[in-house]
């Protein structure tokens, strides 16, 4: 059997030359169980040689960053129950505001059916989901448009924003620390999202468990307090506890068995 060091460069060298490794492929092959695996992971991405996906791996020299179509089928079941969650939040009437990413899409949609509501997005996907919903007033951030993410961002939208304000915001996130906050791999979006953050009376960031705690990229966006990551129960519940040793509200949503 492989000692842990030479079971961590396999994996890195698995990742980069087939473009993407699993837990379950990996666990397998080297005959260890998935929470080794997991751990291996870790801390190949905290020394910046992988990205973390819902169920594996990714070396950040072969695409650093997933489209938005290829997110929008990742961890599906947990984004829907985080979306179903957050779309329980809200209220008739209100004036929120939904970035741009899947798991913001999946709550999208949860809210086709609503009445008196107003919804802001520089996001297509968001967009695209409320198009048709007669009780829905949406309003679009403009600005320039990033294929990969399929959403605005840069001076044109961050204008708009400074003359509104919503009772709630939600965010996405490619990955979020309790330390330094939302992780991405483009420094306008995380600008954007710190503007976002600073417009809304309630912060909440969607995040599924596979998201916690990973530093994928090298742009962030520190959100001041308070502000609620609302993720799914697959969780680790040492990550759980660091957002909540930090001042951040967390809230678990249950995933249907």
């Amino acid at each position: 059997m492989l000692s842990a060091n030479a079971r961590r460069e396999e994996i890195y060298h698995l990742a980069v030359t087939t473009g993407l490794a699993s837990v379950e492929e990996l666990s397998a092959r080297f005959e260890v169980t998935a929470s080794t695996i997991r751990r291996d992971l870790a801390l190949l991405n905290g020394q910046g040689r992988l990205a973390r996906t819902y169920g594996g791996a990714m070396a950040l020299g072969a695409h650093p960053e997933a489209s938005l179509r290829q997110r929008t089928g990742e961890a599906f079941e947990q984004k829907h129950a985080i979306a179903r969650w957050a779309a329980a939040v809200i209220r008739p009437g209100e004036n929120i505001l939904l970035d741009a990413g899947s798991t913001v899409g999946a709550l999208a949609h949860e809210l086709r059916g609503f009445e008196k509501l107003s919804v802001t997005t520089p996001g297509i996907n968001t967009m695209q989901e409320l198009a048709d919903s007669e009780g829905i007033e949406v309003d679009c951030l403009g600005g320039r448009l990033r294929s990969l993410s399929q959403s605005f961002v840069g001076p044109l939208a961050e204008a708009a924003l400074e003359r509104m304000s919503f009772d709630r915001v939600f965010l996405g996130a490619d990955a979020v620390t309790a330390e330094h906050g939302i992780c991405e791999a483009d420094h306008a979006q995380t600008r954007l999202k710190e503007l976002m953050a600073r417009r809304g009376r309630e912060v909440y960031v969607l995040a599924d468990s596979s998201k916690l705690g990973l530093r994928p990229f090298h742009a962030w966006a520190r959100l001041a307090l308070p502000w609620t990551l609302v993720t799914d129960d697959g969780a680790d519940p040492e990550q759980v506890q660091k957002f909540r040793d930090a001042g951040v509200r967390v809230e678990v949503a249950a995933v249907a068995p």
